[in-house]
């Protein structure tokens, strides 16, 4: 009888995990074909006021997003792409992202002088007209900025983006299941023809530190990883405070908003063109210079700077930020601007204001990992007082603590799963 019971226990689990997987592709599939649709837009403005602008699109073959949780986003996040289906006037798919922009306007520079950054958002090409509405929140989880347009599949305007134009790439790592996967595309920056090679090595110097800490080791099997050999005309990065510019594929350099050390590229759009038609969701861009130096932003990009000793912690703790949104743990010394105002609770889930601290890691507190006991430490998110970390030390918070602490390892779980399995 215990047999027979199994067995009937299995066939049942069998059967739904069948049916899940079959309303997962029919919510898909009743919505969106397998094509990219990338929609180019500009956000503008300064520190006191913001604009979304909605620019040109284009399509390529393959969606290399999520397939479930189409709907909904398991963080907030500083702005979030919502397709609603005209028809039905329901939301058919969303996701978070931060920008370098947001960043931007906490500087003095954006007290005195407008810009405007490029933005780029993919989503899965519509069946139907839709209407895509770009969202920007500010630091007090307040809507800053918002811009929609109806958009129709056959619009002709709609360019599409041939593999004639595309890098290639080689496969680094296969996911288990291709039809459910992370995938995550390395880009080579200031890396000549004959230098190739030495890109690929940091590629799967990146993947081995990645995979070398949890929940990404447990986990290895949900990414597919490529790595794209864009071949720069110069090697190398632009450094401007030393009179030096280089001619590379996405015009990275240092001295990003006059931060000699900050190294980031504007060019969202040479990104995308680079990686056309290429298998990717989440991008890292390897930058070929033995500066230190990196960034990450949620569902942006995460950059990093190959030939350093700190390599392989820093492209590990910026992905962190690109792939989680985990915010930084540590804390400047002077004064800085407020990006977390102490009566606002944050929306990453690593750092708190205390606002609502049950909504963070308070279940969490008392485990521990090398990274020390989970409570609630003061001095993080770039502040000394008012904003606290989970842990003494952290990956997020510096380059020699070898983990993540448990409420990092946590979130990054759930954006797995997330993009992976039916909630």
């Amino acid at each position: 009888m215990k047999k027979e019971y199994l067995l009937r226990m299995c066939l049942a689990t069998l059967m739904l995990l069948s049916l899940t997987t079959a309303v997962q592709a029919q919510a898909f599939d009743k919505f969106f074909t397998d094509k990219t649709l990338r929609i180019d837009y500009t956000l503008a403005g300064d520190a006191t006021h913001q604009t979304v602008y909605f620019d040109e699109m284009s399509s390529m073959d393959g969606w290399y997003g999520r397939r479930v949780n189409l709907s909904s986003v398991p963080v907030q996040g500083d702005g979030q792409i919502v397709i609603t289906d005209l028809a039905t006037d329901s939301v058919i798919y969303r996701n978070m992202f931060s920008t370098l922009f947001q960043e931007w306007v906490f500087y003095d520079e954006a007290k005195t002088t407008p810009r405007s950054f490029e933005g780029v958002a993919l989503v899965p090409m519509p069946r139907d007209s839709v209407r895509a509405t770009i969202r920007l929140f500010d630091h007090r989880n307040q809507v800053s900025a918002e811009a929609s347009r109806v958009i129709s599949p056959k619009d002709i305007l709609i360019r599409h983006r041939g593999k004639e134009t595309a890098n290639p790439y080689e496969y680094i790592q296969r996911a288990a299941d291709p039809k459910h996967a992370i995938r995550l595309a390395f880009l080579a920056e200031g890396f000549t023809e004959e230098e190739m090679p030495h890109f690929i090595e940091k590629v799967r110097e990146a993947v081995d530190a990645m995979f070398a800490h949890e929940p990404f080791a447990s986990n290895k099997g949900a990414f597919d990883i490529v790595a794209v050999k864009a071949v720069s005309a110069q090697s190398g990065v632009s450094q401007p405070s030393k009179g030096k510019w280089l001619s590379t594929v996405v015009g990275s350099n240092f001295d990003s908003f006059y931060s000699e050390r900050y190294l980031t590229t504007l060019r969202l759009r040479d990104i995308h063109n680079a990686l056309a038609n290429t298998p990717y969701d989440h991008i890292i861009i390897l930058v070929n210079t033995p500066i230190y130096g990196g960034g990450g932003i949620l569902n942006f990009y995460t950059i990093a700077s190959t030939d350093n000793k700190w390599y392989r912690p820093v492209v590990v703790h910026e992905f962190g930020h690109a792939f989680a949104g985990l915010a930084d743990e540590y804390a400047y010394e002077d004064d800085t601007p407020p990006m977390y105002p102490t009566d606002v609770e944050p929306w990453a889930e690593n750092i708190t204001t205390l606002v609502d601290y049950a909504s963070k890691w308070k279940d969490l507190e008392g485990e521990s990992n090398s990274c020390g006991t989970v409570a609630t430490y003061e001095g993080a998110g770039y502040s000394l007082k008012g904003v606290y970390r989970p842990t003494p030390g952290c990956r997020m918070r510096d380059n020699n603590t070898p983990d993540f602490c448990p409420v990092c390892q946590r979130a990054i779980r759930r954006i797995i799963d997330f993009s992976t399995k039916q909630k």
